[in-house]
């Protein structure tokens, strides 16, 4: 657990950068109670003016003046950004969500997360898939995972392309299969191909941990259609689930045969549950469920694979 040294028991929220995704966020945070939604930031002051005109905080001009009227803040910047705003803000003692990947590298990751710990305040990383009621199904449903399957495809965003489709999407499936399986990786084979940005738009990996358990996970971002699901293969039984649709189906096997039944799933939105956890952990003190050392673990396997991913293309 930590101890945010600015816990408050409404605490007074902002948001960096409000382009795609951040305008979400701001667009939660205004709904969400037990919140002072108070100040937007982005370096594209026609923007913000915008975002905060529509949501009715007020649009700062500079990193420090936000930073006077926030307690905690979303970070929504591109990537290699995220380290130099997260860090000034954790030194002014913000408790923060920063969107993942956390940051361009693994050492910055680390420095981030050893940042917040020393200062009792809370780091958050928007792994957001961890919030879909699925994987709450899922979890309550887990035991021994002997292979898991995962698939991640989306159109092409037109945004996010300063990174690879393994730091823009296959990450999340990396945080959850590491969370999901908690055994050391034992070995990563990888392939991945550019085709309209400079990093690679669709990827496989196949990871085996010392557990034994073996995960093959597929990422594209130039697939005409968009697909979220994970198999997990358990002993006797195995879960097909569907993050976007948020349903799902497990099989069994009992005496009579292969047993097909449903899985029940409340359904929520996934953002929104993120960031009300967050407005939680940031009044209390309590642990994210995301942390910024989890989040610096999946950063430092998606770098390896896309390290693997970049030799292989090379040779």
């Amino acid at each position: 657990m930590v101890s945010g040294k600015q816990d408050v028991k409404t605490p007074r929220v902002g948001v960096v950068g409000v382009g795609h995704i951040g305008k979400n966020h701001a667009r939660l945070y205004a709904e969400i109670a037990r919140t002072q939604f108070t100040a937007i930031y982005d370096t594209d002051r026609a923007v913000a003016e915008q975002r905060a005109a529509e949501f009715g905080v007020k649009a700062v001009a500079s990193l420090d003046e936000f930073a006077e009227m926030v307690d905690a803040a979303s970070i929504a910047t591109p990537t290699n950004t995220h380290f130099e705003i997260a860090r000034d803000l954790l030194t002014r003692a913000k408790h923060l969500l920063v969107e993942k990947p956390i940051a361009d590298d693994t050492a910055r990751a680390s420095e981030l997360a050893e940042l917040a710990a020393s200062r009792g305040l809370v780091l958050q990383v928007g792994h957001v898939e961890r919030f879909n009621p699925v994987l709450s199904a899922l979890e309550k449903r887990l035991t021994n995972p002997r292979f898991i399957e995962a698939h991640r495809l989306s159109p092409y965003p037109n945004r996010s392309t300063d990174i690879g489709v393994v730091l823009d999407l296959m990450i999340h499936d990396l945080e959850i299969i590491l969370h999901l399986v908690r055994s050391p990786v034992q070995a990563v084979d990888a392939v991945g191909v550019p085709v309209l940005s400079r990093g690679e738009d669709i990827a496989n990996a196949r990871i085996r941990f010392e557990n034994g358990c073996v995960a093959n996970i597929t990422s594209s971002r130039i697939s005409p259609e968009q697909m979220r699901k994970i198999r997990v293969f358990q002993e006797d039984v195995y879960l097909s689930l569907d993050y976007q649709n948020q349903s799902g189906e497990m099989y069994q096997r009992t005496p009579e045969g292969l047993k097909r039944e449903a899985v029940e799933i409340e359904p929520g939105e996934p953002l929104k549950r993120e960031l009300a956890a967050f407005i939680e952990c940031a009044a209390t003190g309590r642990t994210p469920k995301v942390s910024g050392f989890q989040a610096a673990a999946a950063l430092e396997l998606a770098v390896d694979i896309t390290r693997r991913i970049n030799s292989v293309s090379r040779d």
